[in-house]
């Protein structure tokens, strides 16, 4: 039965308070194109992904006019292009350059799975990827590559940290002349999941059906609108609100994914329920731990009014929709949210903290601009940070650094759009190079034998 009030609830919600589903992403399945014969291999590709995915964006626009709801983003993941081009001895640039040409055929913004899974070790083609992956992402305007480097259950690959510190740097140079914007592309992740809907990190995992829709919900706006009205209320009636907003901003990514799903002929698969920010005003989460009684995004307090936050959404967003996934929770992507921005142009907010936030977050040290001269091995000691605490805390984290390649402290980088700007960020330049570069694997921690 219709309730006028929720309808009319949700229509100011789109209206006033920035709420949107922030992306469909379609998951495709490319185990069925390996062949040993690149250009064959990539034919498949491009054939696959184009095949399934022709009828995404029109699907998605014509959801947006029935439903009145926003869509802003429609999205492609497949699977980690490591295991597609092992059998091959070609350079692997050439499935990125088909996964761009089908992501412009389809007329998606962004497509992920430029990826390799290397928590465990290097197998065929993860290393021939990975250092593929500079040229790969400067070549291409749409391609996002992933590299997962550690896991809870098998500990951390220091010998990727290693790599990848180099990697970004490389990125970064490589796109020197845009602003750097191979690295904002680039996602090192420890305990990656299968079905993320968010760029740059998306993926489909090979343990998913071979095609499946996600959704990535969006509502910092509207979380923040709601706390407005209860100035007095004391921290467990904090909670309450959000979760309470949660569950109405789930229900809208729940009904568009459902849509999408039925007049796609793909299965359903979850709902992210993370708050994605945007530069935009209104649309900030840093602005919501503000609301929560924080002077600033980066005081002492930020913390713990996350957590509370991460906790509520995820209890108010699992009640309203049946198949719950990705990352869901917050997201803190500096350069991408415009409390963040202030806080970190006013030095309130800094990366150590930041780091401290991700124990909490969603994620991990998102969209962060550091001085072009910072050190790969600073960069890799970034990472081994960032995974060991996804590893001890059995939870995603995950580092997108941009080195400003000729750029210091206090100057700026700014992509515009969903990608936002972001102030360059002082960085401790002590090095860690004698632990990076030991290498090997760090041990999982003893609660990781839960069988």
């Amino acid at each position: 039965m219709l309730n006028v009030h929720d309808i009319l609830e949700t229509i100011r919600m789109i209206q006033d308070e920035c709420l949107d589903i922030r992306t469909i992403t379609m998951g495709i399945s490319l185990l069925d194109c390996i062949d040993s014969d690149i250009d064959k291999a990539c034919g498949k590709v491009y054939d696959k992904i184009t095949r399934s995915a022709e009828n995404l964006v029109r699907t998605g626009e014509d959801i947006e006019k029935e439903y009145g709801v926003p869509i802003i983003n429609k999205r492609i993941s497949v699977t980690p292009i490591a295991m597609i081009s092992a059998s091959c001895d070609s350079s692997p640039v050439k499935f990125a350059v088909a996964m761009e040409k089908a992501a412009d055929a389809c007329g998606v913004n962004l497509i992920g799975g430029y990826s390799a899974l290397v928590q465990k070790g290097f197998s065929a083609g993860d290393e021939r990827l990975i250092r593929s992956i500079p040229e790969a992402l400067a070549s291409t305007s749409r391609v996002c590559s992933s590299v997962n480097i550690g896991s809870t259950k098998t500990g951390i690959n220091l010998d990727a940290c290693k790599m990848m510190g180099r990697i970004i740097k490389e990125c970064a140079e490589l796109t020197s002349n845009n602003q750097c914007f191979g690295a904002a592309k680039l996602v090192v992740f420890c305990n990656a999941v299968d079905d993320n809907p968010f760029m740059a990190g998306a993926f489909h995992g090979v343990g998913e059906p071979d095609c499946i829709i996600n959704v990535g919900v969006s509502g910092p706006g509207v979380v923040r609108s709601a706390l407005t009205k209860y100035p007095d209320a004391d921290i467990a009636q904090i909670s309450d609100v959000i979760k309470k907003t949660s569950y109405k901003i789930t229900r809208v990514g729940q009904l568009v994914g459902v849509q999408a799903s039925e007049r796609l002929g793909v299965p359903f698969g979850i709902v992210d329920l993370s708050l994605a920010p945007t530069p935009a005003v209104g649309d900030s989460v840093a602005h919501i731990l503000e609301e929560i009684g924080l002077e600033k995004c980066g005081a002492f307090g930020t913390t713990a009014a996350l957590a509370l936050l991460n906790d509520a959404v995820k209890k108010g967003g699992v009640m309203a929709c049946s198949r719950i996934g990705g990352l869901s929770g917050a997201f803190i992507p500096v350069s991408e949210d415009a409390g963040m921005i202030e806080a970190a142009e006013c030095g309130a907010l800094r990366i150590e903290k930041l780091e401290a936030m991700t124990a909490v977050c969603s994620v991990g040290l998102d969209m962060i601009v550091i001085p072009g001269d910072t050190h790969e091995d600073i960069i890799s000691g970034i990472i081994a940070d960032e995974a060991a605490i996804g590893m001890v805390n059995t939870k995603t984290t995950a580092v997108r650094i941009i080195p400003a390649i000729g750029k210091k402290e206090g100057d700026v980088l700014d992509w515009g759009g969903l990608f936002g700007r972001s102030p360059v960020m002082p960085v401790n330049n002590y090095l860690p190079s004698k632990f990076i570069n030991r290498g090997g694997q760090i041990p999982a921690p003893l609660h990781s034998l839960k069988n």
